[in-house]
């Protein structure tokens, strides 16, 4: 999520820049608040309206498109004039006044699958945002609850979302999480994110979503499952290896 614009700065700069070596698309994600906490003394945010400054400084000084979550129809309006593209949260991708809302912005729509849904299930999500006449949607898989503290991805989501006519995305990071803890503190199996990048990409999926902090160790949000800044590169040119052999 948005700590700082220095922090900003430096992941967009340095993905951007092995994307482009690797001819890549990119989009710069950033959580400007998050609602969806363990505790209620865990941060939260630096402020809608400074944060949202901070994404919209990003999309202008790298050219990239910016995502970001919303969590209500009041934010869908705040956020839409600094963003490219709205996120529906997993946890409220069932939310039908939020999805329409998504919808009549215009934006493209970036739709996250609950942990709590059968891929069919998505299919009624894309088409509150569809009946608006916004047919710019993204379907993204980040895993099913397994038990009480950890996801596992059925890596058969991936054609059957897309079997609806949506590109689908693979959240590689908050699919190694492992919520719930008794610390209150969610964690994670981050050695893991480039073995489900890897079969993604073998299985077809339209693109990945992969968080990623100079020291997760420091970040102030899902630093246990964040892929280290230093590391993207090696892991780009592994799945840009494996895309260009099944195309």
């Amino acid at each position: 999520m948005v700590e700082s614009e220095e922090v900003c700065f430096e992941v967009a700069e340095k993905v951007k820049s092995v994307c482009d070596e690797l001819d890549i698309r990119y989009v710069f994600k950033s959580s400007y608040r998050k609602a969806n906490r363990t505790k209620l003394d865990s941060f939260t945010g630096i402020g809608d309206e400074k944060a949202l400054s901070i994404l919209k400084a990003v999309r202008e000084r790298y050219g990239v498109p910016v995502l970001t979550d919303i969590h209500s129809v009041e934010e869908v309006r705040l956020a839409a004039d600094y963003v490219d593209i709205l996120q529906i949260p997993a946890f409220l991708c069932r939310q039908t006044d939020l999805l329409v809302a998504a919808g009549q912005s215009g934006l493209r729509v970036n739709i996250k699958k609950g942990q709590f849904l059968s891929a069919d299930a998505m299919q009624f999500a894309a088409e509150k945002v569809e009946s608006t006449g916004n047919k710019n949607i993204w379907l993204t898989e980040r895993g099913n609850s397994f038990g009480y503290g950890d996801l596992v991805v059925d890596f058969r989501n991936i054609p059957i979302m897309q079997g609806f006519g949506y590109p689908v995305i693979l959240d590689v990071t908050h699919a190694v999480q492992q919520p719930n803890q008794g610390t209150g503190v969610t964690g994670g199996t981050p050695q893991f994110i480039a073995t489900l990048a890897k079969a993604g990409v073998a299985a077809g999926v339209d693109g990945l979503f992969i968080e990623t902090h100079p020291s997760p160790s420091k970040a102030l949000s899902d630093g246990s499952n964040m892929l280290p800044l230093d590391k993207i590169k090696s892991l780009l040119i592994g799945i840009s290896g494996i895309r260009n052999a099944i195309s």
